[in-house]
């Protein structure tokens, strides 16, 4: 499976960890327009140059845009990847949101996707079609009767007994043979479900959690059981930024898990190469000036008596700084990644008891 990493036109991917490995990223059009065109095409090209070995996915940004209330030009999307399809190895239709939630609406949406397929390849494009949750089956039978590479959308935020119900209606029905093995190569928009990505024969997906989490001060660590580390089951999310609010709460921290808990964490986080990190934190006058390994926790006050927070990085590691958490959420990522099961492999309907989404 690949595992492709949601990124926007402003990151760069400097780290030594994305310049040595062979890395898969997804970048929205719309995105990258908003960074104000040109500009974000060099940004793709950039990117190539940081890392030889980055693979990257072109998609619409068109929920994005949509949420905006901005429509994306099909004919600007194709101009756009013409002129930089150099640097990408694969992008997806311009698909359609539809304008409500009535099968009426669904069917629309789905024809001006289809349309909007066939505009594309008349330009003398191969895009990726996509089919997304709600819309008539027929779209999806018509796509892997004719593609061998497709993907489904719509599927973020989706009631857990939708999204099974529907995977399994896909899969079980359409996309794979008698045997259970996929026809076409699929991938799934958005999905960072570990059990669905577990369960579901899908040739690729896309992360978008991988920065969220990592924000969020937290980390994942595979699981741990009879001296080996686990990749086929969903992993631990680990809390350990000294400013996540759980810090105090037992059992959802680094700093209050059990003694054998946080040895088991400690050991994966020093055998990738990093540190936990330690820092401290004092009060300080509003007017105070940082030192270079000080910064602040909390907005300066409206009242210049009233006193202010501030780190002290006393060891730079995970705790406190968030750009080694992404790191090491990628880490754990690619793990997952490279223990999958090799691509074609038999699909088996999920049941919903037990299955945390």
């Amino acid at each position: 499976m690949r595992i492709y990493f949601v990124t926007d036109a402003g990151w760069r991917g400097q780290s030594s960890i994305y310049k040595d490995r062979e890395f898969f990223l997804l970048w929205s059009y719309f995105s990258v327009k908003q960074a104000g065109g040109k500009r974000g095409g060099e940004l793709l090209r950039n990117q190539i140059e940081t890392n030889s070995k980055t693979k990257l996915f072109l998609d619409s940004g068109a929920f994005s845009a949509w949420t905006q209330g901005i429509e994306i030009n099909i004919q600007e999307y194709i101009d756009f990847i013409k002129e930089y399809q150099d640097t990408l190895e694969l992008y997806a239709n311009l698909d359609i949101i539809p304008k409500g939630n009535s099968v009426k609406d669904k069917r629309e949406a789905a024809q001006k996707t289809l349309e909007n397929q066939y505009i594309m390849e008349q330009a003398g494009l191969s895009p990726l079609p996509v089919f997304h949750v709600g819309e008539p089956i027929e779209y999806l039978e018509h796509y892997v009767k004719n593609y061998d590479y497709i993907a489904l959308g719509g599927m973020v935020g989706k009631p857990k007994n939708v999204l099974v119900s529907w995977l399994n209606n896909c899969f079980g029905n359409y996309i794979c043979d008698d045997k259970g093995l996929p026809k076409v190569k699929i991938h799934g928009f958005g999905l960072t479900s570990f059990p669905l990505m577990l369960n579901y024969p899908f040739y690729s997906v896309d992360n978008t959690e991988w920065v969220k989490v990592s924000r969020m001060g937290a980390i994942y660590v595979p699981r741990y059981r009879n001296g080996k580390w686990i990749y086929n089951e969903k992993p631990w999310r680990i809390n350990v930024s000294n400013r996540n609010p759980s810090r105090k709460e037992a059992g959802k921290h680094i700093d209050t898990l059990s003694p054998r808990q946080r040895e088991i964490i400690l050991d994966y986080i020093h055998i990738k190469g990093y540190k936990l990190g330690k820092s401290s934190f004092k009060k300080v006058p509003s007017d105070y000036e940082l030192l270079e390994n000080e910064r602040w926790v909390e907005r300066k006050p409206k009242n210049t008596t009233d006193y202010r927070l501030v780190e002290v990085i006393e060891e730079e590691g995970l705790c406190n700084q968030y750009q080694l958490r992404d790191e090491m959420y990628t880490i754990c990522l690619k793990d997952f990644e490279q223990s999958m099961p090799e691509w074609p492999w038999p699909f088996k309907p999920a049941k919903l008891r037990g299955l945390s989404i």
